[in-house]
């Protein structure tokens, strides 16, 4: 069993390259593609995303919880691993049947179609990768290195390829190197763990009642996240789309961060707590909410103070709208933080509570999609942001009233009084350097390096416990070597 600090490590390597080559392609494509463009592409992998969601029907989630269980037994992860690799198999058929009908059936999706047909390859790639073995098996060093090989694969072919408006179609297809290349390396690379296959000796009610949960509760967020994209398609067209996606864009970077976190978390927390060690558990939960607090709180501060030279610098004049579509997106990430990221994915998955789960993201999803309905025709992307926010701030709420009483943090108002104290010294910081440089990148960098300081300071003053771990450590490698 590989190290959880390592791993992290490994997977925070991982997501900080998924946060530099977007920093480097997405200003280019945003510059080279029209407003229009961005729209038709990102409407279509929202199109997709359905499809995608019925073919892996919450399959990936529960193949992490149960082959991490079994992963010491190698004839059981054979079984386990090929009875959920035959179960989607089975869905991802089904969805690209559901898939052919709507584009024959649906006349207004014509001129998508091209697109929505070279995005849908990613739904055949990821099921035939499996990739969730690797995670069960907490193998990230192969899974860093991989990602980070087509991430580099994907950035030279689009600055050779994409030159003109007119290359949205070379774009859609070379993002797909990009999210399917590591799947479908993982085809011969998964052999070394178990050997799966397709087969039909599967206990159906044991499997599909846990996935069938999962699946709801990933519909319900997989709605939650595509519902803004497609209804302001519908309602406001393809520019309302590039202006909000653009923001999103901005604002996934960087809750990136703590998804890279949480992935590391479920198969090491399943099997805890399936052994039902709940007093490390609780001690895990603890230093996790720490880090969630040191890392998100600035994070999202920097970004909503910084929003405006934020798009400047990755979209230019013409997104200038998303400045406020991005702060509002940001606040939506900070509940959420707390909420789905911690409460939902960290505590309530791996314990396989994912009934619970469901309903409160089934319950958010509604209130989502019916306030979409009434706003966006009015406010557009504003209105699509700011649903988000509200509905994310009450999957918080109804998430931390129904945690397990046996889950007990300790002091968790101090885990955040560093981090918030830090922050808005941060943000004042910052917006008061903002008034001084004319020069948009001088002014960014300046602000930048300043609120990591202020910050910085800040967490050693208030004794952060995250922050003071961390020297310790380095102090007592140093004096080792």
């Amino acid at each position: 069993m590989r190290n959880l600090k390592v791993n992290t490590a490994l997977n925070m390597i991982k997501t900080g390259a998924n946060i530099v080559f977007p920093l480097i392609t997405i200003p280019y494509v945003l510059r080279v593609l029209s407003a229009n463009n961005i729209g038709k592409v990102d409407f279509g992998n929202s199109f997709v995303s359905y499809f995608s969601l019925i073919a892996s029907l919450g399959i990936s989630t529960y193949a992490i919880r149960e082959c991490a269980k079994v992963r010491d037994d190698r004839e059981k992860l054979d079984t386990v691993a090929s009875q959920i690799f035959s179960i989607n198999i089975c869905t991802t058929i089904v969805a690209y049947i559901l898939l052919a009908i709507s584009l024959i059936a649906f006349r207004n999706l014509d001129s998508y179609r091209t697109l929505i047909i070279i995005q849908s390859t990613v739904i055949l790639f990821t099921t035939l990768g499996a990739d969730w073995i690797n995670t069960a098996m907490e193998d990230f060093v192969y899974i860093t290195l991989r990602s980070v090989l087509f991430q580099v694969i994907s950035l030279i072919l689009m600055f050779l390829l994409v030159k003109t408006q007119g290359d949205y179609v070379k774009y859609a297809i070379i993002s797909v190197i990009s999210s399917s290349g590591s799947n479908i390396s993982n085809i011969i690379y998964r052999k070394r763990y178990c050997k799966i296959k397709f087969t039909w000796d599967i206990p159906w009610k044991k499997h599909m009642i846990p996935i069938c949960l999962l699946f709801v509760m990933t519909l319900s967020q997989t709605v939650f996240n595509s519902a803004d994209i497609t209804m302001l398609g519908l309602m406001k067209g393809d520019y309302a789309v590039g202006i909000y996606s653009t923001a999103a864009k901005i604002e996934k970077v960087i809750s990136q961060i703590v998804s890279s976190i949480v992935l590391v978390l479920i198969p090491r927390l399943s099997y805890m707590f399936d052994s039902g060690e709940y007093e490390k558990i609780n001690k895990l939960l603890r230093n996790v909410l720490g880090v969630f607090a040191t890392i998100g709180l600035p994070s999202c501060a920097g970004a909503a103070v910084m929003a405006k030279e934020i798009i400047l610098i990755v979209g230019g004049d013409k997104y200038v709208e998303a400045t406020l579509v991005l702060q509002i997106l940001l606040l939506s990430f900070l509940f959420s933080l707390v909420g789905g990221s911690f409460l939902g994915n960290v505590v309530l998955l791996p314990s396989g509570n994912e009934k619970q789960f469901m309903i409160i993201c089934c319950i958010s999803t509604v209130v989502n999609v019916i306030a979409n309905a009434f706003l966006i025709p009015r406010w557009g992307a504003y209105a699509a942001a700011g649903t988000t926010a509200f509905s994310s701030l009450l999957i918080m709420l109804m998430l931390i009233a129904s945690i397990d009483k046996r889950i007990k943090i300790k002091s968790p108002v101090r885990l955040f009084l560093a981090p918030l104290v830090g922050s808005v010294a941060m943000s004042i910081c910052c917006a008061w350097l903002k008034q001084l440089f004319e020069t948009l990148w001088i002014r960014t960098i300046v602000c930048v390096a300043s609120g990591v300081i202020v910050y910085g300071i800040v967490q050693i003053l208030l004794k952060n416990e995250m922050v003071l771990e961390l020297f310790e450590k380095r102090i007592k490698i140093r004096k080792e070597n």
